[in-house]
């Protein structure tokens, strides 16, 4: 029987800095002081820029400036995992994109440019999975289960976020009520806690040890922790049935914290059961980032020691799906984790509207 393994990953992350001050100028609602204080998060990075009106400015549409989008992040990305696997484009069999911020909406626009781009195989699958921070382990689970049973033998996870090109005083000022008669949320924490970045990583189906999945799970949930009503079919942005506050990514910060720690404690809860192990023998922990209050607040209440949680948001950002995969790298490449070295890492996240998952891995 095959197993999955990880097998190679990469990151990309945009080198413009939005500090706190900034995005607080951009979307009044909270002070600079208030955002870390909430949050913990002290700044984020941004792909695009944005001018003193609130409102993002797009790059040239030219080929001097990449990457500009959301297909060159995945392709950096993408293409730093193949090199670390050792591995050609042609030998990917699918190509999973978790996204919901793609450069276009509809017909898996931004993983068939990826798939282009890479000169993959025609018959080898590309698709967008619209989807948010607890997609990219809940996609991972779905690719095991093909891998396992010999459909697959490689398969390329993409995860992205791009924030910036949404940036817009009107949207993420203007407020939306969850429910009719419940209280308005506004848009200004989004653009608060969210950042631009794209992570991939190769799963390879054979009977290698080093990346081996010892243990996966996925899981539904039906809690609304992120509202986003406007763009389809029924609130259409150009015929009036769209208002500018349905057209921003609203967090329920309330939800959030209720729901994060009881969903991520069952994920983490499954695999270290079917890993047979304990929280205390894995490593390093690769958790969705909300904010680093609520992470923080997950891993002390786990019992978990802070200095084998990885942690990036104070300094991305949310970075939703990418947020595991760029830890992920970032460590195989500082060498704080290594393939061989028999190390246990955890991947786990939650999120949007409820997709829920987590890997064990023994790298």
């Amino acid at each position: 029987m095959a197993h999955a393994r990880v097998v190679g990953a990469g990151h990309f992350i945009p080198k413009r800095v939005i500090t706190n001050e900034r995005i607080a100028k951009a979307i009044p609602g909270w002070s600079a002081e208030r955002i870390e204080e909430k949050t913990g998060i002290r700044e984020r990075r941004f792909l695009w820029d944005f001018d003193g009106e609130g409102v993002a400015i797009a790059p040239p549409q030219d080929d001097r400036v990449y990457p500009a989008n959301n297909s060159d992040m995945c392709e950096v990305a993408a293409r730093e995992a193949l090199q670390m696997a050792q591995l050609s484009p042609s030998s990917v069999d699918a190509l999973l994109m978790v996204t919901c911020t793609p450069d276009e909406l509809n017909f898996s626009h931004d993983a068939m440019q990826l798939h282009q781009r890479l000169g993959m195989r025609r018959d080898a699958y590309a698709m967008v999975l619209d989807d948010g921070c607890g997609g990219t382990p809940y996609v991972i689970d779905l690719a095991r289960k093909m891998l396992e049973a010999g459909a697959l033998r490689t398969v390329l996870v993409v995860a992205s976020a791009f924030t910036s090109p949404l940036v817009n005083r009107r949207a993420y000022t203007a407020e939306l009520a969850p429910a009719p008669g419940v209280k308005g949320l506004s848009g200004y924490l989004s653009m608060y806690v969210f950042g631009d970045g794209a992570g991939a990583v190769v799963l390879r189906g054979d009977d290698g040890l080093n990346g081996r999945l010892i243990a996966s799970t996925a899981y539904n949930s039906y809690e609304e922790l992120v509202l986003r009503r406007g763009g389809g079919a029924l609130r259409h942005m150009h015929q009036g049935r769209a208002s500018d506050a349905e057209l921003a990514f609203i967090v329920d910060g309330q939800k959030v914290a209720r729901s994060y720690p009881e969903v991520m404690g069952r994920c983490l809860n499954a695999v270290l059961d079917e890993g047979r192990c304990l929280a205390a023998d894995v490593d390093r922990f690769y958790f969705h980032q909300p904010n680093k209050r609520v992470l923080a607040s997950f891993a002390e209440h786990q019992g978990l020691d802070p200095d084998k949680v990885a942690v990036n948001v104070d300094r991305y950002g949310n970075i939703s799906a990418a947020g595991m995969l760029v830890l992920l790298s970032e460590d195989l490449r500082s060498g704080a984790v290594q393939f061989g070295a028999g190390q246990l890492a955890v991947i786990a996240a939650v999120g949007a509207n409820v997709h829920a998952g987590a890997q064990l891995i023994v790298l």
